[in-house]
């Protein structure tokens, strides 16, 4: 993706969505395709042992980046799986249907689960965020019951990026004795998370959004003096993942995962400043060039490489189509084939003009300054043009 404009004729902007694999990380899987095949489950025989040696290796490469220890790393095939463990494995383990809270901006990977629960027989409440999308803790506080066994808040939003308060919510979880689950899933390896010092109890991650493989994830669980919570498994046929999630275990994937974690490690600090000055210098070219646009949720509290923005009189949907070699989102990539607007979107109060008109941008280690300056330039362009043709703007 480097070049001069002239040469820009793909840039993506959409890692939110998915990241490209980092070499290294590649470079370090390769050999579990090939001659490091054995099966980790196999442990009467070197092949079977040199797998599961990689992937407890990698396990601790995860579990050093969450802040946890390596016994408290569940391997997944990705955060959607880790999600319903999550869930529904505590919900399954209490002895009877109970209270839980999470978020109307939640991912719909936490939201199904948490109605196919609500169906079981659970009380749900259904918490709304302020018109900057964060969650007063305050208002969770009055929420919780004495039967609230389960709250499920994510860590940072995959639509507007904004960065709840985690470790406020957790020191209420740990106060009330209430597991606190959270879909880290945006934020992990962006942005330095602690599961310990977050109060943390489980939490789901996935390899795919830190330049690693598909395919692949994790669902965090707390260990330690006070006991783990107690999860069902979802499913049966082993004792795998200390029992909690059964079949043979993708190493060449779990081998990049825990590559990909500790890259984020070492460089996510310096990233995350160039990236966000990115953001910021793309922001500032649409706002400065453009009337009639606004910044959908918090910008002091907010992912480094996100920006969502709504561009009035414009479709969204007619803008990405007229911006063909640029990658774009205008939401969840889970739900991009489905035509509804952004349940996000609507719950931070936006009227139905800005809902669709918002478009996500999505910075990550890959994009270059002159990417940036190429896609602000096509953006302004595609939105005068749009508003031409449109009968109702006015601005």
């Amino acid at each position: 993706m480097q070049g001069d404009e002239k040469n820009l004729n793909r840039v993506y902007l959409d890692f939110h969505s998915t990241t490209p694999v980092d070499p290294r990380v590649l470079e370090r899987m390769l050999p579990y395709f090939s001659e490091k095949f054995g099966n980790a489950a196999s442990g009467s025989h070197a092949f079977g042992w040199e797998a599961a040696q990689a992937v407890e290796f990698a396990r601790k490469r995860v579990a050093e980046l969450a802040g946890a220890g390596a016994r408290e790393i569940v391997f997944t095939s990705g955060a959607t799986e880790s999600n319903n463990l999550a869930i529904k494995g505590a919900c399954g383990a209490a002895k009877k249907p109970g209270h839980l809270i999470t978020m109307s901006t939640e991912h719909k990977a936490v939201l199904d689960p948490v109605r196919r629960m609500e169906a079981a027989g659970w009380r749900v409440t259904v918490l709304e965020p302020g018109g900057d999308g964060l969650l007063d803790v305050g208002r969770l506080g009055e929420a919780m019951r004495e039967d609230t066994a389960l709250v499920s808040v994510m860590y940072a939003n995959n639509e507007i990026g904004v960065v709840q308060p985690v470790r406020e919510i957790g020191a209420l979880c740990r106060e009330r004795g209430v597991l606190f689950h959270c879909d880290a899933v945006q934020g992990f390896g962006k942005m330095p998370v602690n599961v310990e010092a977050d109060g943390i109890d489980l939490m789901s991650v996935t390899a795919h959004k830190i330049y690693g493989p598909k395919g692949v994830g994790a669902l965090y669980v707390r260990r330690g003096p006070k006991g783990a919570p107690r999860l069902a498994a979802q499913m049966d046929g082993g004792g795998h993942e200390f029992g909690m999630r059964p079949g043979t275990l993708n190493v060449p994937g779990i081998v990049g995962f825990g590559e990909a974690a500790a890259i984020c490690g070492r460089e996510m600090e310096e990233e995350g400043a160039r990236v966000a000055k990115l953001r910021d210098r793309l922001r500032e070219r649409l706002v400065g060039e453009l009337d009639e646009v606004r910044v959908n949720g918090s910008m002091e509290q907010r992912l480094p490489g996100n920006l969502n923005m709504s561009f009035a009189g414009v479709d969204a949907e007619a803008l990405l189509m007229s911006l063909p070699e640029i990658a774009l989102s205008t939401g969840s990539a889970c739900s991009s084939a489905t035509v509804e607007t952004s349940h996000v979107l609507r719950a931070i109060g936006l009227a139905e003009h800005w809902v669709r008109g918002a478009v996500r941008f999505g910075l990550g280690r890959m994009t270059t300054e002159e990417e940036i300056e190429y896609a602000a330039g096509r953006v302004v362009e595609a939105v005068r043009r749009l508003r031409r043709l449109s009968p109702v703007f006015e601005g």
